[in-house]
């Protein structure tokens, strides 16, 4: 795949950029729309989503910066080239909920409800996002005989002319249909404001942490026998499970239109 779609003058516009502000954009106007629906103010949307990206950024690089802490030992310059590049997403993630309960409380806004809405949204922005990842050739997966492979010939990051399971199309695939998934479920009569909190948190830990089997990249750190991202979705499904529990056991039924 080519990263590189379009070139103007000194300006290049590369497919992984493209796709993460393409998902940034569908995920504001899909929450937005929804918390309109909602009845929720709609107008601290963008507040949200811009404390979400920056948390979300900062979240994923310092977990970036810990998978490759021997090499940052070796040569600290590399934090400052890696401004633009090298992220984690389960570091994302955890950044994304810090920024978003700051920003929420601070507002004095119903938290699970936004919640709610923001966390289909952020799958829906994965889905994007991956399909950036492909188009760059990063987050690749192992080597394949299977017919169901993806082949790169001019990939800067994954190995080219090797047959490879296309993780990136799998998980995009994945999160899209969670995203649908959520918002079907928040107009299911068993909907409890803060449930989809939960439901997100375990669907995508467990698809995480089996989808990272596949993965072929190797700079995404270890926990013992598990890569970075697989250890910490083992604690994001059981908060997700806890989540999950403890929200379906309200007394009031609060069933919220998505």
């Amino acid at each position: 795949m080519y990263n590189e779609l379009l070139k103007i003058g000194p300006i290049t516009i590369y497919g992984y950029g493209l796709m993460t502000a393409i998902g940034i954009i569908a995920a504001y106007l899909s929450c937005e729309y929804r918390a309109k629906k909602k009845g929720l103010d709609h107008t601290k949307v963008f507040g949200l989503v811009v404390f979400c990206c920056l948390f979300g950024y900062i979240g994923s690089k310092l977990l970036y910066f810990l998978t490759i802490l021997p090499e940052i030992k070796a040569d600290p310059s590399i934090i400052l080239r890696s401004l633009a590049d090298g992220w984690v997403v389960m570091g994302g993630i955890i950044g994304g909920v810090i920024g978003a309960l700051i920003y929420l409380r601070w507002q004095k806004l119903d938290v699970w409800r936004f919640m709610d809405t923001g966390f289909a949204s952020v799958a829906l922005a994965q889905g994007f996002g991956r399909i950036g990842c492909f188009l760059a050739g990063c987050c690749y997966g192992c080597q394949t005989d299977s017919a169901f492979c993806v082949v790169f010939h001019n990939s800067a990051h994954a190995p080219n002319d090797v047959p490879l399971v296309p993780t990136q199309l799998i998980s995009s695939a994945l999160d899209f249909l969670l995203f649908f998934g959520l918002v079907l479920f928040e107009r299911s009569s068993r909907h409890k404001s803060g449930m989809s909190v939960g439901m997100y948190l375990t669907c995508y830990s467990v698809g995480r942490f089996i989808l990272e089997f596949y993965r072929g990249d190797l700079e995404r750190g270890s926990v013992g026998i598990l890569s970075t991202s697989q250890f910490i979705s083992i604690f994001t499904a059981v908060a997700g499970i806890i989540i999950l529990i403890l929200r379906s056991r309200r007394k009031e039924n609060e069933t919220v239109e998505a």
